[in-house]
């Protein structure tokens, strides 16, 4: 019996039976506005303040009362156009959709992962501009390690693998556009100079090979590489024309003995310049045994094998001994070296097959014969690049399965674009997995429907609604990905595989919480149906709106980190939070709406089509009340009536019961009462009920354990426990110091590795390669707006700041190789001092130079009379007062750039050596010989952009990396202040000078998100002191995340970074539900507690569950980079979540949290029940007025009266106000002897006549009242408008203020006017 069992009743003799723990925590249907009252309807809370009868946060319910205003209203007109809401809602959701038509799939790595406005992003794009996108050149490398971990690969057998599989590359065709190419079509081969001979220029021009770096250059196998592969015909020469045979000294002397060449002499100095003299013929054979193994071979007589590691100790050279020296750091790995420095073991070989990039490529090939039948372009050019490497990695990976399956191979070797093949997988990391995707929705779906499934009430079963739960979260992440793309936002990589995941993890959250919220108000019945809706808005409304604002302003501030990759993917998720939101606000309670007509027709879920039958339907019966029973079993009630001492009034009451008699009448009416919350078990015999009510039975009760039940009567009283809660602070500040230690072990960076599948060819050979092969290139830049003429000393001083730097490899003296300027110095100073010979000799004179002068100094000749004016190009005079190189070793200034374009033209193997890549690129010019006297010498532009090259090895850590970053940078501003506008460039700038600024990026969107979500909890519930406690929270949480990543090896990259940032809002998800019933319930701190866990716990969990599922498959993902990187850290965030949000946050709430937003002055763990508003007036037929009364025995009673019926059946409530009062009528009457009463209170007695000038019944309530309150539904209210206005005099008239209006007693039906 619930009058009796409430908390609030009071006997007679003033006790409080005190209610049982699950009476105090059950869901009752008025528990809500009675112990919940804020969350329910903060304007009765309101109200009690003014009244006086409570205390509590007004600012806070002012709020709420107007959101919940708000949003009841926008319930109603969904509840009223359910049908057109869904329509509409569908319609723009599919009108956005269609903006998936213009997505923009970036795979650009430059483009993604480079700080985006920023020093490097301007770095990067100026270098664009002047070199043009895809210039330079790429690589196609090779890395051979063997299978048994720790082998020796300086072995012969191994290397010849290693020649074997290069060989391929030689080998490999492709055929594209009715064009065959080869390797020589696509090699960064370097150009011989041309001497006017067409016969000798094509045969040079064939001879010259492409530029290959490996280990075998050592030794004489690595003339097998270098072709030619088409045989070459030299007149008088009978031999092979191939570099296996080839010695250029001896080519050239036969040439010179047998065929008239005019320019034999030049060709010889250029080829001993460059360091082109025996070839391959004297380095030592791995196979001395082999045919072609040239005599002049070291080991060739002796037939004994090469000392492998003494040859590769300090490098290996190229055909062009001089300008191709390969480091040895280059070439092995894992190189172990004795005493002596001698490489005595190594674990890895390396070669290189230079290719043009696709920017030179087809520059190369622009006006070549070969392209002229079809329109040629720079993207065709990229696609035989890209078709080509293909073809050799696959036929790489077919050689060694055969010699796999033989089991006649030791070695893995590895074929690996550097650039292409990265940026292909990177394009196919970014391609949706819609299988993938199709699954993680599929198992979103089955678990929304098992958990929202009655098993034993099919009626109401909510996994329709859950299934479109789902569908709308994926309509509207798609149309907000839609939005995206109209807003010009580029797809990714990382959005294409997490954000589908993510965002459907994060909407089905709020479609637990509402959907657990109209389930609470489908089973009460004092809220009708066409209520339901928007009081499911009011009450969790805030909570969806509150928490979806937080994570929206943690991703827009998360995107504050300047990675476009990731500053898109925030991007995109705060606009997919914002349409979940919307689409569960707006449109899921269309749904709901839609599916109350379903169970009002009492038709199946799922299957609406079909009825249930009587059998399947469900007897609920729950605990009544003593007036129910009495209505039920039409109990008969005392009431009585007495006269007023010394009045004309009387006073009608309900007679009293002695305590005895209140004790045998609680007997039985808890009899009555327990028969009237009888089981489906009682109504029947037991014996006579079928075997199918039986199972039926048999199965709700196995099936009745629910979380809301274990967290009422297990886990909440378990909390409550002090010593559980010290147990549970000791745990999470023992949690909060492993994960500050964790913090310290972080270390920044991002495994290549992780960017590729495992188990993968690319896999293997980035693990290699970072494990053995730490070798990167950097260029030092200098830019435009600078003399160069003029200022050669500071370049000089510029290239020998690099020295400084530990990891740039240095030559076998310690310096640095010479760069572009030296270069150019060196050739200009070997040919002032071939003219000062033949200056000295007679050969040239001022005006002219005679037959027997060298080409050398002729050359020279042509340089020093120029004098770099446009006007007067030319001056003889100056032939013996200028020097091409002064005697400070700088060039000569006003002729500088005709200087350049003679270098450029003449010295082109130290022109490619150096790797200049001048801007703009300087003039072709010929010097003819002898017989040219064109003296003028085009000038090249001025200098817009040159680069400085240099090897960077000792470059595995992330922290060596960023080392290096800092060094060169300092150098680059100590010159930039100097005057030369300078930058460095490579790809450890690109890629890991993020985290120079990482940290402090992420610190700030730290603090700004977490202040930023503050002021939202702090604004919208007005409770400082609860959101400082819910952010204490969050932020321990991310500080456990960040610990954990450190414990797992999980490095700090922009990804984690963005990780912990938005944890911040997804914490908000378990930790603002919970504060906010906490908050919003009445009672002592753990009453609270246990109340919000009984309302909260579930949703809670089924959100935490529903996100796990979200980012679950993830975990499928065949790159690591999303395993390691999403799936851990979301995967730890939500277990982090649920650990501080159901564990942590209640103890903390229980110990420290604030007072609840309402705290009643009488009872502490209810409020009265409050006054219900007017009920608008019955329009009713002229009848004439009845003056009829009914007098009862008098006798004074302090029992109140159970039940008022304020109104008739035909306005019964949306809802229902139960309330125990004390009645007293009092009745006047005329002035008359007959008729005086007096009047009597409980009280005093006081004799004072009261002559009335006519009839009159007054009704005063008192404190302590029960009212059952029966309010028109709001369509009756709009048809009895009109009737309301038109009766209000009469009501003013008949209704004392503060008064209750009484039309209908129950055991009276008195009516007296």
């Amino acid at each position: 019996m619930e009058s009796w069992s409430n908390p609030a009743f009071r006997n007679t003799q003033g006790s409080i039976t005190a209610p049982t723990r699950r009476e105090a925590f059950q869901i009752h249907p008025d528990s809500d506005i009675s112990t919940r009252t804020s969350w329910s309807n903060a304007k009765v809370g309101l109200s009690e303040i003014k009244k006086g009868r409570a205390e509590g946060n007004k600012p806070a319910l002012w709020m709420r009362m107007h959101m919940q205003r708000h949003l009841y209203h926008l319930g109603c007109f969904i509840h009223q156009h359910a049908g057109k809401v869904l329509f509409v809602g569908l319609l723009l959701l599919s009108t956005f959709c269609v903006g998936l038509k213009s997505a923009v799939l970036e795979t650009n790595i430059n483009t993604l992962w480079v700080e985006a406005g920023g020093r490097l992003s301007e770095e990067l794009q100026y270098q664009q501009q002047q070199l043009g996108p895809g210039a330079g050149s790429t690589s196609q490398m090779l890395i051979q390690t063997p299978k048994r971990r720790g082998a020796n690969v300086l072995t012969r057998d191994a290397l010849l693998v290693h020649l074997k599989a290069a060989m391929l590359a030689t080998q490999v065709e492709v055929t594209m556009y009715d064009i065959t190419w080869k390797l020589k079509d696509l090699c960064a081969a370097t150009s011989p100079p041309t001497f006017g001979d067409y016969n000798m220029d094509n045969i040079l021009e064939r001879l010259f090979p492409c530029v290959i770096v490996g280990p075998l250059d050592c030794f004489w196998e690595g003339s097998k590489l270098l072709g030619p592969w088409q045989p070459l015909s030299v007149p008088q020469y009978s031999g092979s024309l191939q570099w296996t045979q080839l010695s250029p000294q001896k080519l050239l002397a036969m040439m010179e003995a047998t065929v008239s060449f005019p320019q034999a002499t030049a060709l010889k100095n250029f080829l001993l310049q460059a360091g082109i003299t025996s070839g391959y013929q004297e380095k030592p054979c791995l196979d001395p045994t082999d045919p072609d193994c040239p005599a002049s071979a070291p080991n060739k007589l002796t037939a004994e094998e090469p000392d492998i590691g003494a040859q590769l100790t300090g490098g290996c050279h190229g055909f062009a001994a001089k300008y191709m020296h390969w480091p040895e750091e280059l070439l092995i790995g894992g190189a172990q070296k004795n005493k002596t420095g001698h490489v005595v073991h190594a674990e890895a070989l390396q070669t290189m097959v230079q290719l043009m990039g696709e920017q030179n490529f087809y520059e190369f090939y622009q006006d070549h014969y070969k392209v002229h039948h079809f329109e040629w372009t720079v993207d065709k050019a990229k696609l035989i690049l890209e078709a080509w490497q293909d073809q050799f990695t696959q036929e790489v990976q077919e050689v060694l399965a055969v010699a796999d399956g033989n089991g006649s191979s030791t070695q893995n070797v590895y074929a690996f674009a550097s650039d292409t093949s990265l940026q292909r997988i990177l394009a196919r990391f970014s391609d949706v997995s819609f299988t993938r995707v199709g699954l993680g929705y599929l198992l979103m779906l089955l678990y929304a429907c098992v958990s929202l499934l009655r098993w034993t009430d099919a009626v109401r079963s909510q996994s329709g609604i859950a299934m479109m739960g789902v569908l709308l979260v994926a309509i509207a992440i798609a149309a907000g990905l839609g939005l995206c793309s109209l807003l010009g936002i580029p797809f990714n990589a990382i959005t294409t595989q997490v954000i589908p995941f993510l965002a459907l993890g994060l909407g089905v959250d709020d479609m637990f919480m509402l959907a657990h919220t109209f389930s609470e108000l489908a089973s009460n019945t004092a809220v009708p149906e066409q209520a339901q809706i928007g009081e499911g808005l009011k009450r969790v409304g805030v909570c969806v709106v509150m928490a979806s604002l937080s994570n929206t302003l943690a991703f827009f501030v998360a995107a504050v980190i300047p990675i476009p990759a990731l500053r898109a993917f925030c991007l995109q998720a705060a606009v997919l939070t914002l349409f979940n939101m919307a689409a569960m606000l707006f449109l899921f309670p269309a749904v709901v709406s839609i599916d109350m007509r379903r169970r009002s027709a009492r038709r199946l879920d799922v299957f609406c089509c079909f009825s249930a039958s009587a059998s399947d339907a469900v007897l609920e019966l729950k605990k009544g009340t003593l007036d129910d029973c009495r209505k039920q079993y039409d109990l008969p009630k005392k009431i009585l009536a007495r006269a007023l001492p010394g009045t004309q009034q009387c006073e009608t009451i309900l007679a009293p019961m002695d305590l005895e008699a209140q004790l045998q009448d609680f007997e039985v009416m808890s009899a009555v009462q327990e028969t009237c919350s009888s089981s489906m078990q009682q109504l029947t015999d037991d014996e006579r009920r079928p075997l199918r009510d039986r199972c039926a039975e048999t199965q709700r009760e196995c099936c009745s354990f629910s979380i809301t039940w274990f967290a009422c009567e297990v886990y909440g009283p378990f909390l409550e426990k002090t010593w559980v809660k010290l147990t549970i602070v000791l745990m999470f500040l023992m949690l909060i110091a492993g994960a500050t230690w964790g913090i310290t072990q972080v270390d920044d960076g991002l495994e290549v590795t992780d960017l590729v599948p495992r188990h993968t060819t690319e896999y293997e050979f980035l693990a290699a390669r970072s494990e053995y092969f730490d070798f990167y290139y950097m260029f030092a830049v200098t830019q435009g707006n600078y003399d160069y003429p003029k200022h050669q000393q500071l370049l000089y001083s510029y290239q020998d700041a690099f020295t400084r730097i530990g990891s740039i490899i240095k030559n076998d003296d310690g310096g640095l190789p010479d760069f572009w300027l030296g270069m150019f110095r060196d050739w200009l100073i070997k040919l002032q001092q071939a003219f000062d010979r033949d200056w000295r000799d007679g050969c040239i004179v001022q005006q002219k130079w005679y037959a027997n002068a060298s080409n050398d100094a002729i050359l020279a000749y042509k340089l020093l009379v120029q004098t770099g004016d446009v006007d007067n190009p030319v001056s003889k005079v100056q032939v013996n007062t200028v020097r091409l190189v002064d005697g400070h070793g700088f060039i000569y200034q006003k002729a500088f750039y005709n200087y350049l374009t003679a270098w450029a033209s003449h010295d082109v193997l130290a022109y490619a050596a150096a790797m200049p890549s001048l801007v703009p690129a300087p003039r072709i010019w010929h010097h003819e010989g002898h017989t040219d006297y064109e003296l003028r010498i085009p000038k090249s532009s001025a200098l817009t952009y040159t680069q400085l090259p240099f090897y960077l090895h000792n470059m595995a850590d992330t922290k060596d990396i960023m080392s290096v970053i800092e060094e060169a940078r300092a150098i680059c501003d100590k010159y930039e202040e100097k005057g030369l506008p300078n930058f460095v460039t490579g790809v450890p700038f690109t890629f890991w000078e993020q985290y120079m600024h990482l940290r402090y990026y992420m610190m700030v969107a730290l603090a700004v998100t977490t202040i930023i979500t503050f002021l939202v909890i702090a604004v919208i519930l007005m409770n400082p002191w609860l959101a400082a406690i819910v952010m204490f929270v969050i932020v321990s949480m991310v500080m456990e995340l960040f610990g954990l990543m450190g414990l797992m090896g999980i490095k700090l990259s922009a990804i984690p970074a963005v990780v912990l940032i938005i944890g911040v809002g997804i914490g908000v998800e378990f930790t603002v539900h919970i504060s906010m019933g906490f908050v919003t319930s009445i009672g002592s701190r753990n009453r609270r507690m246990c109340m919000t866990l009984t309302h909260m716990m579930a949703p809670v969990v089924h959100g935490a569950i529903s996100t796990l599922l979200g980012v679950l498959m993830l975990a499928f993902s065949e790159f690591d980079f999303i395993v390691r990187y999403f799936f851990y850290t979301l995967g730890l965030l939500v277990l982090l979540g649920v650990l501080n949000g159901l564990v942590f946050l209640p103890v903390l709430l229980s110990v420290l949290g604030p007072p609840g937003e309402l705290t009643p002055t009488d009872d502490p763990n209810r409020i009265h029940c409050p006054t219900p508003e007017p009920s608008p007036p019955r329009d009713r037929a002229p009848a004439a007025r009845s003056y009829s009364r009914r007098v009862y025995p008098r006798a004074n009673s302090d029992i109140s009266l159970s039940t008022i019926t304020e109104e008739p059946q035909s306005y019964q409530s949306s809802h229902e106000i139960i309330v125990e009062p004390e009645v007293v009528v009092t009745t006047t009457y005329p002035n008359s002897s007959r008729q005086q009463q007096q009047q009597h209170t409980s009280s005093s007695t006081n004799n004072t006549p009261t002559p009335p000038p006519r009839h009159v019944t007054t009704v005063t309530a008192k404190t302590m009242v029960k009212v059952e309150v029966h309010t028109p539904l709001p369509g009756q209210v709009l048809e009895h408008k009109e009737s309301s206005q038109k009766h209000r005099r009469r009501r003013d008239n008949t209704t004392p203020p503060g008064g209750v209006k009484i039309s209908e007693m129950t055991d009276s039906d008195s009516s007296s006017k």
